[in-house]
């Protein structure tokens, strides 16, 4: 802003100074003193004038005592000439003054320079903040120099495969020479691959500060311009400031918006955007040579990337930064806790075993959410349950504590989310129960949260069918105890259709139709979506597909209701308990299914308060969500 201001008092200035010149010398200033036509012909009548100059009806003269006048005689005024010949004035008649060539030429080009300067002045402003106008062709890569780069691999956690093959990019701009000597080349580009906030440009900056060489940084976006050509212009330019200052790192955040496919896909070509990436794959590897010069790029979309950009010689290897597994997550829970004061009671484990699926930039901001929660009760450390609050919140939304529900409808909210948690720890191949709430949290008016034993990389078909009873344990629990169902298992029905649907058509899990995937999708490039699924099975096979479906819907919804019948009483000590206390953890549900009650023999029940009903129980694992 403070720039901004200065530019245009800057061309204020100029503009005032220049019309200040012109002013001057077209109209000169007068050294006489100004006196009225009426003092003129008075002092003409005594006698007192000694000469006059006359310039059309401009009149300027002399006095006998010396003095000089100046004055403006009216039109058509014919008296004056006699009464000045009549007195002895000596008279002079001039011509108006003509303002030399230069001051002509000077008059007329002014109003342009003023206009062509306030053009540059609007150009500029567009220009990126300010930039030159003929820079349109300019690299708006940001350089940091050698050894300024202050992220290192200790401050990346969860990509172990990943920061080992940026390692060796590392090693070869320290020690270029052991490759060379033995004829190897290091890669020319790495594309670094991997779902939003995974810590891409984070690893490209632990490289460069690993290699402590300069870093360029720029964004695909800012390649593209609407003028033809500026792109590609700005393309030359990056690499060519790189080639001033190798051995370097370019880096190319989101290039998929300057490297997509060409000459396919909804979206139709662009002249502009084709022309930038084929100057950037001939820069990367054409007729001249970049060594030195290693490019990393970063991006979410590679199957819309052009494959002449992802051939040997350019982008030839891709480094998957994928979601972090569950000691990945662990050490980046750590990572993000050392400037953070935690309390003893913290266990980064099982936070780590709740939040599966979570990015880099997920985690971080949990740990943020917790310190926020903490600093709003002034309080100076982080606690277990500030931990278990915000991961809950991040994942499934803030609780509802001010939504109003009817006995009723807590009610029907108890028994449900008792039929999941009772169906859960009932299968042996199901996840173990972590907590039971009917808190509203976001959509849900209550949840059942189960955390796995163990990372899972497949999903056996035993597990699926357990996943199947579990989810189906909300409504036939309505059924037993209420006669009646409810829109609250929408949630778990899609869960249920999806799973058998996957299990059938895409898994090969069916007897009768054997290992074989039905329907191919259709994806297209420019848009990132699934548009449809093409149906390559006839009638026959559809009319088997369904069949396959109710059979195990219906042995699924008959085990699921035989089962709850058969556990009838620990079904209302778990809703009367959900009643009661609203949240209940793992250790609780096992003293309902031994005592039918959330407390054994040997435990004194503890006065709940209405903000934490009951102290947090470490779990382990993942966490499927089932929901009323």
């Amino acid at each position: 802003m403070n720039k901004f201001l200065k530019n245009v008092a800057l061309y204020v200035l100029l503009i005032v100074i220049a019309v200040s010149i012109f002013n001057t010398f077209v109209h000169p200033q007068e050294k006489h003193s100004e006196i009225t036509y009426s003092d003129f012909i008075s002092q003409v009548d005594k006698k007192n004038v000694s000469s006059v100059t006359m310039v059309d009806q401009s009149i300027s003269g002399k006095l006998k005592d010396g003095t000089e006048f100046a004055t403006y005689a009216p039109a058509h005024d014919t008296t004056l000439l006699p009464k000045l010949t009549d007195n002895n004035v000596t008279i002079t008649a001039k011509p108006p003054e003509q303002p030399s060539w230069w001051m002509s030429l000077l008059s007329s080009l002014l109003p342009i320079v003023i206009l062509v300067i306030v053009w540059f002045w609007i150009m500029n402003q567009t220009q990126g903040g300010g930039g030159r106008v003929m820079s349109f062709g300019k690299s708006r890569a940001k350089m940091t120099g050698e050894g300024q780069v202050h992220v290192n691999f200790d401050d990346v956690a969860g990509e172990d495969e990943a920061k080992e093959e940026l390692s060796e990019v590392v090693d070869f701009l320290k020690n270029p020479g052991r490759y060379t000597a033995i004829g190897a080349k290091i890669p020319k580009g790495v594309l670094l691959v991997g779902p939003p906030g995974t810590g891409k440009t984070l690893l490209a900056r632990a490289v460069a500060g690993e290699a402590r060489v300069p870093f360029f940084s720029i964004s695909g976006s800012d390649f593209v311009e609407m003028f033809v050509g500026v792109g590609a212009s700005r393309v030359r330019d990056l690499f060519a400031q790189a080639k001033k200052n190798a051995p370097c790192i370019v880096f190319i955040d989101e290039i998929d918006a300057v490297g997509r496919q060409r000459g396919s896909g909804l979206g139709g070509g662009h002249d502009e955007r084709e022309q930038t990436l084929n100057q950037l794959l001939v820069e990367m590897d054409g007729f001249g040579s970049n060594e030195g010069i290693i490019t990393i790029a970063a991006t979410n979309r590679p199957d819309i990337l052009d494959p002449a950009l992802l051939r040997p010689g350019r982008f030839d290897r891709r480094v998957v930064v994928g979601r972090p597994d569950l000691r990945g997550r662990l050490a980046i829970l750590r990572v993000h806790a050392r400037n953070k004061p935690l309390e003893a009671d913290v266990d980064l484990n099982t936070i780590a075993k709740k939040i599966p699926g979570f990015t880099g930039a997920d985690i971080a901001n949990l740990l943020n959410e917790a310190a926020l929660l903490a600093a709003r009760q002034n309080r100076k450390t982080i606690s277990m349950a500030d931990l278990e609050e915000a991961s809950e919140k991040v994942s499934y939304g803030p609780e509802r504590k001010s939504h109003k529900v009817s006995d009723e409808e807590r009610k029907l909210t108890a028994y449900h989310e008792s039929g999941h948690a009772i169906m859960a720890t009932l299968l042996p191949d199901a996840d173990p129960v972590h907590k039971v709430t009917i808190i509203p949290r976001g959509q849900a008016g209550g949840y059942t949260m189960m955390l796995p034993r163990e990372e899972r990389s497949f999903i056996t078909k035993s597990h699926l069918l357990a996943q199947l009873r579990v989810a189906l344990g909300g409504r036939c629990a309505e059924k037993i105890i209420f006669d009646e169902i409810s829109s609250g298992a929408s949630g778990d029905l899609q869960q249920v259709t999806g799973i058998l649907r996957k299990m059938i058509m895409e898994w090969g899990m069916s007897d009768r139709l054997g290992p074989m995937i039905f329907g191919e999708h259709q994806e297209q490039i420019f848009l990132g979506k699934q548009l449809g699924s093409e149906r390559n099975y006839g009638e026959t096979v559809a009319t088997i597909i369904d069949e396959e479906m109710h059979k195990y819907l219906n042995e699924a919804l008959n085990d699921t209701m035989q089962m709850l019948t058969d556990n009838i009483e620990v079904l209302h000590a778990m809703a009367k308990a959900l009643m009661e206390v609203e949240t209940i953890n793992h250790h609780q549900v096992e003293n309902l299914f031994k005592y039918h009650s959330i407390y054994s023999p040997d435990e004194q029940p503890a006065p709940a308060s209405e903000d934490s009903p009951l102290p947090p129980v470490p779990g382990d694992g993942e966490n499927p969500l089932y929901s009323l």
